[in-house]
């Protein structure tokens, strides 16, 4: 089992920044790909960046290309997300996910998810 506490949500204001953390206990951190989703009021989930074991590589939504960050810290079990910029649209809850495939992590069907933290972009 892997746990996966996310943190660092709030409210902000439009054209400002935000840095989520979502910190995963339970197994061994370092071999897990670990993804971003968010999920907006009366929206469906969708993906917002995703990262590999490793950290060599990342992959991210068109729509935070530019202005969103994921990496990771294998010795804190911590990964991040570094979102600037934020818009209004940017508004959801954004879940930490993490899976040992790393291609179900992008795909959103990750075994390990978070309970998620509250993004509020006001305009």
């Amino acid at each position: 089992q892997v746990q996966l506490v996310e943190s660092g949500g709030g409210l902000v204001q439009a054209g400002g920044s935000l840095r989520l953390s979502c910190v995963a206990s339970g197994r061994t951190f370092s071999n897990y790909g670990m993804g971003w989703f968010r999920q907006a009021p009366g929206k469906e989930r969708e993906f917002v960046a995703a990262i590999t074991w490793t950290g060599s590589t990342t992959y991210y939504a068109d729509s935070v290309k530019g202005r969103f960050t994921t990496s990771r810290d294998n010795a804190k079990n911590t990964v991040y997300l570094q979102m600037n910029s934020l818009k209004p649209e940017d508004t959801a809850v954004y879940y930490c996910t993490a899976d040992s495939f790393f291609g179900s992590v992008k795909a959103g069907q990750a075994t390990y998810w978070g309970k998620g933290t509250l993004v509020n972009v006001s305009s």
